[in-house]
């Protein structure tokens, strides 16, 4: 690599890292819709093409929502807008529901996965262009319970996994549409990805140990230096998107994030 590609290479990580930290503390979603197209577009640089990319760039997509997550969570606290019941009583089907994404990824080829993650994507779009869709379902809903919240948390757990993403974007919904502030089930949708990014992470590193033709500095499915850089960058960066989140026109910044996962799914699905 030449020193032009090093600089571009690290310069790349880092806009990454700010703009997924940003993204964690805004929206929630913990970051991973920027980390793994990124990651996909750098790893280049210091690795010819693999099948084994994708896993790399989900899997330490994962592992920095670990960080991210926790310092938005932390942000947010302060505010006292996470709802740690939520969190408690959901984690063990997240948990579950991680542990079924794993399995899925373990034999699913990294065509497949990119493919994943471009429909995943545009689905997810639909709720950030037309925030209002379900308004009419508002104060109609109440947080699920029993066989419901099982079957939510465990879905949620493993497509956020499959896709290497924080979950965000759908304990949102489902708390808005339950009634719950919109600033609460944003800081609690942060601590979601902690619950998917740890175990996600810790499973991606396993699978990967020995697998052949990975970028440089990568234990596992977790590429080190990206993570480094990503992870310093997006903690800076999430305490601006928790505030933003708290100031800024919810609805406009939604519809340009939007606009964004269109451009990634059509990117990623030329890509596949």
């Amino acid at each position: 690599m030449s020193f032009e590609e090093i600089s571009l290479f690290i310069l790349l990580l880092c806009a990454a890292g700010l703009i997924a930290g940003i993204t964690a503390g805004l929206f929630g979603n913990g970051g991973g819709f920027v980390v793994v197209p990124a990651l996909l577009a750098v790893f280049p640089f210091l690795h010819s093409a693999s099948d084994e990319m994708m896993r790399v760039a989900v899997g330490t997509s994962l592992a920095s929502i670990v960080i991210s997550s926790a310092r938005s969570v932390q942000a947010h606290r302060k505010r006292g807008a996470v709802d740690f019941g939520v969190l408690r009583d959901w984690s063990i089907w997240i948990v579950l529901g991680v542990g079924a994404g794993l399995y899925i990824a373990s034999f699913t080829d990294s065509k497949s996965l990119i493919y994943v993650f471009a429909g995943g994507v545009l689905l997810y779009s639909i709720y950030f262009l037309f925030p209002n869709l379900f308004d009419g379902l508002k104060g109609k809903l109440e947080m699920p319970t029993g066989l419901a919240r099982a079957s939510l948390a465990s879905f949620l757990g493993g497509f956020s996994s499959l896709l290497g993403i924080g979950g965000g974007t759908i304990t949102v919904m489902t708390m808005v549409l339950c009634n719950r502030p919109a600033h609460q089930a944003v800081a609690t949708a942060s601590g979601i990805g902690f619950l998917i990014g740890l175990p996600g992470a810790i499973g991606f590193l396993l699978m990967g140990l020995g697998a052949p033709n990975l970028p440089v500095g990568s234990i596992g499915y977790i590429n080190i230096p990206a993570l480094i850089a990503i992870s310093i960058f997006s903690v800076i960066s999430a305490p601006i998107g928790a505030r933003w989140a708290h100031s800024l026109n919810e609805l406009h910044l939604k519809r340009l994030f939007g606009v964004y996962l269109i451009a990634v799914s059509l990117a990623m699905f030329a890509k596949a």
